[in-house]
């Protein structure tokens, strides 16, 4: 998975979606352009209670020098969570849910958004600690049509599968892909290299573009 998503939704319809406790003081904004160490929101049990956060994205661990660290540490590999010093202790105890609308990927320079209508959900983990509060990404071996845009992928999980993360009850299980049916309805689609700049945002960057030929789409 590359470093860019899409969040937009507002911390008041997140609140509603996830039945969480909104302490992000109304600080979210649409983000179509969501690049490494921005701001972002995730969901996460603190105290006994859901709630919708901000958190810098890239995980920060507790001995990391410098936040910069952070843009080195965006995603986590689910195949070493268990083992990984930084990512063992916050998948047993620190998992949280990342909204999105989508997320995007080159291919031969060429740059595509993957999406569904409600927006999709992947799997994090969060740390707290002099450095503020901080996430990463869980990613697994791509599936499916997705294979032909990279070959690693979010992973994804659909409601059912949501306090089972957070409460962090089950174990390596959780890191299975999820059902092939869901994979197929995500859309790839392809989008203009306006995305390809970070300072650019605005919901043209997720809009489709026509492509002459479907054959030809990679």
């Amino acid at each position: 998975m590359c470093g860019r998503y899409a969040t937009t939704r507002s911390s008041a319809d997140l609140s509603k979606l996830f039945a969480a406790f909104d302490e992000t003081d109304d600080v979210l904004a649409p983000d179509y352009n969501l690049a490494p160490t921005d701001p972002a929101p995730i969901v996460r049990v603190a105290e006994g209670q859901r709630r919708i956060s901000v958190a810098r994205w890239g995980l920060l661990p507790s001995w990391a020098d410098s936040p910069r660290a952070g843009a080195r540490m965006i995603n986590a590999r689910s195949e070493t969570l268990q083992t990984a010093r930084a990512y063992a202790r916050p998948f047993a105890e620190k998992r949280c849910l990342v909204p999105a609308d989508g997320w995007f990927e080159w291919v031969d320079k060429k740059p595509f958004f993957m999406t569904l209508p409600e927006g999709v959900v992947f799997a994090g983990l969060w740390a707290d600690n002099r450095h503020g509060l901080s996430s990463t990404i869980v990613t697994m071996p791509a599936a499916g049509e997705l294979t032909k845009v990279h070959h690693r992928m979010p992973l994804l999980l659909e409601e059912d599968r949501w306090e089972e993360w957070l409460t962090a009850e089950a174990g390596p299980e959780l890191l299975l892909p999820v059902d092939s049916s869901y994979i197929s309805r995500i859309e790839i689609r392809a989008v203009g290299q306006a995305i390809g700049n970070v300072r650019n945002d605005g919901p043209d960057l997720v809009a489709p573009i026509l492509v002459k030929n479907q054959e030809t789409l990679f």
